[in-house]
């Protein structure tokens, strides 16, 4: 782990008379956030994560760590695209540490991710989550331009994402004949070397995509009506998408769903985010759509 960060930011949401807000807030270097927003009267914070240096560059190393306490509701974006130019030094990696606690949300939808020419990129988060929490995990990555028009002239891209639960309240009774641990629910993982494929256009090759996305959802209450209706979604999308239901064993009753999309543009995969995340609103919340405000 680097001993410099870039960039760091730490938020730590709270809840007090239904209303969600930033119990600590800290930042260094090129991270930080704008003023909070309440898109609806909901209590949900709204924070708006910002990079004043505008790109990620060589070896640089950022850090985010998220914390939302019991009962808080924070939704999580970024101003604008995420942008990684040439890295000759070494990779610039993002690292993302989460916790989640009882009857907490997290719905993290930033902009995409865009990967330029001569550029690589290493994304780790991990989540923890009580097993009455909800989390939405979204991403969008597109290829930048490069001077020759080629689509993927980036080196490498390199994705993982784990989630596990922690146990319940009153699961570590002294009565219990072990301890009870905190267990996997499930780990994405997305690797692109575009070197690797001598037709990037081609077959074989994200089918000729050229825009992927992946949106990881965990929650309780993810069950097989809701799962079918999920499914209803993706089919009616202007995407090439899989969705499966992940997850070794359901531990601690929390389900997982996991959706990977190809299409042609991120607005096709953005709408079909939009469109799960928003069901999942009104069903579980009653909030309206999220509608997201950027300046």
């Amino acid at each position: 782990m680097p001993e410099d960060w870039a960039g760091q930011l730490r938020l730590e949401i709270g809840q007090r008379d239904g209303r969600s807000y930033a119990a600590r807030q800290y930042h260094e270097g090129a991270l930080r956030v704008l003023r909070p927003h309440y898109l609806d009267r909901s209590g949900q914070v709204t924070y708006t994560v910002v990079n004043p240096g505008g790109a990620y560059l060589g070896a640089d190393a950022y850090r985010l760590d998220v914390d939302v306490a019991a009962g808080a509701s924070l939704a999580l974006t970024t101003q604008s695209a995420t942008k990684v130019y040439r890295t000759p030094q070494d990779p610039a990696t993002q690292e993302m540490s989460v916790r989640l606690g009882p009857g907490s949300v997290l719905e993290h939808v930033p902009d995409q991710l865009i990967v330029y020419r001569g550029g690589s990129y290493i994304q780790r988060t991990l989540v923890e989550m009580d097993p009455t929490a909800s989390l939405v995990l979204a991403e969008v990555v597109t290829p930048g331009w490069s001077p020759s028009g080629e689509s993927f002239a980036y080196d490498d891209l390199r994705m993982r994402t784990e989630v596990r639960v922690t146990p319940p309240a009153g699961a570590g009774a002294p009565s219990s004949p072990a301890p009870v641990r905190t267990r996997r629910l499930v780990v994405d993982q997305l690797r692109i070397r575009p070197s690797e494929h001598t037709d990037v256009a081609g077959t074989g090759f994200m089918e000729g995509h050229s825009h992927t996305g992946q949106l990881l959802l965990a929650d309780a209450r993810l069950d097989a009506e809701l799962y079918e209706r999920l499914c209803e979604l993706v089919d009616a999308s202007g995407t090439h998408s899989g969705i499966t239901r992940a997850g070794a064993g359901e531990p601690y009753g929390v389900r997982c769903v996991c959706l990977r999309s190809l299409a042609e543009s991120t607005e096709a995969i953005a709408a079909l985010h939009r469109a799960v995340v928003d069901e999942l609103r009104e069903r579980w919340r009653g909030q309206a759509p999220l509608g997201l405000r950027k300046y």
